[in-house]
């Protein structure tokens, strides 16, 4: 690691994903932009439109993962850099159903190589602090969506700006990450380090535990995700301003993953997520029955169960199954990004049909309920490995 710059390199990535954060929270705010008040779309066709987000991030990463060994993380960063860019560009000049959706991809597309190319990065400077690096590097996603949900509602709520405007801000972090980079030396990948093999890394994410964490990556992802892409719909008629409940629960997300070192020491990872996904179901449930001010009790629920999911998850698989290397966390990323694009639409025809608002968070909620089933069974097979790892 001589010459490497460890902290203005973890500066820059969480800058980067800072900027990936922050589309989340503004798309979040467009959707009243492009919505049947707006524009005129239905809530199904904006979830297709959104769609590509998720998509195009599941696309980014399954290609980045296998090219951050083969390129190098620096190429796949500017890469992630210009789809940004232009991602940006062609948000701020979409007026309907199809320019929303290429713009969606192409931003979709820069949150997925960064994904790509800065999980590998932090789980190499950081070898033996993996899980701790990581959720401290994914602070800086409920970080960004606290500071998009803020700026959308300064801009437009209360200065009274055009929605342009709000999506122009993005261009901040994306210039200073992109200046952060310039000239930095960057390691290779642990997989690299370590020396496995490309055949050993391709066979590695076959083995049963790993399709086991993707499986379920399915589901964590959805929970997180689906549900706060939606949240101006989802809690238009419980408050006044959903995007400050969305600031809210990223606010004790970003708090919460500051300080996972602690508890990832106490609960090790598989109880952490087993933890997870009894909050996530029993703020989802509470969020079908409050309003006003009790709804950011449960949103304040909901936020403690989705805190960990997505890092701790990248984390578990770097630390328990580092050969499947910077293949297997994009493996892991694209598949939770890839559920959330299938979930949006579902929710926007539930959220459309008779059923309305609260049928769609009661069918959300069955996924954390599967889950509590599969991490019980995981912290069972975990406990049981390591007891027979000692003797």
């Amino acid at each position: 690691m001589e010459n490497i710059n460890k902290n203005r390199l973890f500066l820059a990535s969480c800058l980067a994903l800072i900027t990936t954060a922050m589309t989340f929270a503004i798309r979040a705010r467009l959707e009243t932009v492009f919505g049947p008040e707006g524009v005129g779309l239905t809530l199904e066709q904006i979830g297709y439109a959104f769609a590509p987000a998720f998509f195009g991030f599941t696309i980014a990463m399954i290609i980045g993962g296998p090219l951050v060994d083969l390129l190098g993380i620096k190429k796949i960063t500017w890469m992630a850099f210009i789809t940004h860019a232009v991602g940006i560009v062609l948000t701020i000049m979409a007026d309907s159903i199809t320019s929303l959706f290429i713009a969606t991809l192409f931003v979709g597309i820069g949150n997925g190589f960064v994904e790509a190319a800065l999980n590998p990065l932090v789980a190499s400077m950081y070898p033996n602090e993996k899980t701790k690096m990581l959720n401290r590097f994914h602070v800086w996603f409920p970080g960004g969506i606290v500071i998009g949900a803020l700026l959308g509602w300064l801009t437009m709520d209360v200065m009274g700006l055009n929605w342009q405007v709000m999506v122009g801000t993005l261009f901040i972090p994306l210039i200073i990450y992109g200046t952060l980079f310039i000239g930095q030396k960057i390691p290779v990948t642990e997989r690299v380090q370590l020396g496995v093999s490309n055949k050993k890394m391709f066979a590695s994410v076959l083995n049963p535990l790993f399709l086991f964490m993707v499986a379920c990556m399915f589901l964590t992802a959805a929970s997180e995700l689906g549900t706060t892409q939606r949240i101006e719909s989802l809690l238009k008629e419980s408050v006044a301003q959903p995007l400050l409940v969305l600031a809210f629960i990223n606010g004790i997300m970003a708090l919460g993953r500051l300080f996972a070192g602690q508890v990832v020491h106490k609960l090790k990872p598989s109880g952490m997520l087993l933890y997870s996904a009894i909050f996530t179901f029993i703020g989802l449930w509470m969020l079908t029955v409050t309003n006003g001010g009790m709804t950011f009790v449960a949103a304040a629920v909901f936020a403690i169960g989705v805190t960990f999911f997505w890092p701790t998850m990248l984390g578990f698989v770097a630390e328990y199954l580092p050969e499947t290397g910077a293949l297997g966390l994009s493996i892991m990323g694209g598949a939770g990004m890839f559920s959330v694009s299938i979930v949006l639409p579902v929710m926007g025809r539930l959220m459309d049909g008779e059923g309305g608002i609260n049928e769609a968070l009661r069918t959300m909620s069955i996924l954390p309920a599967i889950l509590i089933v599969l991490f019980l069974g995981l912290n069972i097979y975990m406990k049981k490995r390591n007891q027979t790892a000692e003797v």
